[in-house]
């Protein structure tokens, strides 16, 4: 990654943020997530530990990874990427609601995960920006390092939105 220079231990919490990394890097190959796209706030130290991540992750589904920088147009970088399968967004950036307004998921939806400011403001602020025919299914906050949101947005009125039940009723998720 061009522009990236190294860090020295004082400056992050490598543990946290590589926790981080490798939980997101795993759900995206759980996900086989052919199309990747990071937000991250370039200037956060732990930026490049989730960008190496998400590459190598994308590289093992075989997908394609891209990155949408802060000093870029959100709406027309994420208008050339059509079919987000994993959308990561770092929650210090401050255009990271008009990405995910932005983001044109593919026909099974698109995982979202927003981390890295702490807080834990509640799906209802991120469903605030997403794009119209779109809708959380399922959403969890996870207590790592500084927080992260991880929220399963689905698609129009396919298998994403209506999930699969079993012969019982229950769905499958594990509570």
């Amino acid at each position: 990654i061009a522009g990236v220079s190294a860090l020295s231990e004082s400056e992050h919490s490598p543990a946290g943020s590589a926790g981080v990394a490798e939980l997101v890097s795993a759900m995206v190959g759980g996900w086989n997530a052919q199309l990747v796209v990071e937000a991250p706030e370039v200037s956060a130290p732990d930026s490049a530990t989730m960008s190496l991540a998400l590459a190598a992750a994308a590289g093992r589904t075989g997908g394609r990874y891209a990155r949408v920088l802060p000093d870029e147009d959100a709406d027309r970088a994420m208008a050339e990427l059509e079919g987000v399968d994993f959308l990561v967004v770092d929650a210090r950036r401050r255009d990271g609601a008009a990405v995910l307004a932005a983001a044109r998921p593919g026909p099974r939806g698109m995982v979202v995960v927003r981390h890295g400011d702490g807080r834990r403001p509640g799906t209802k602020a991120l469903e605030a920006s997403m794009a119209a025919g779109t809708r959380v299914v399922r959403s969890v906050y996870l207590p790592i390092d500084k927080g992260v949101e991880v929220l399963h947005v689905g698609v129009g009125k396919g298998p994403s939105i209506q999930g699969r039940r079993s012969p019982r009723g229950s769905n499958r998720w594990i509570r």
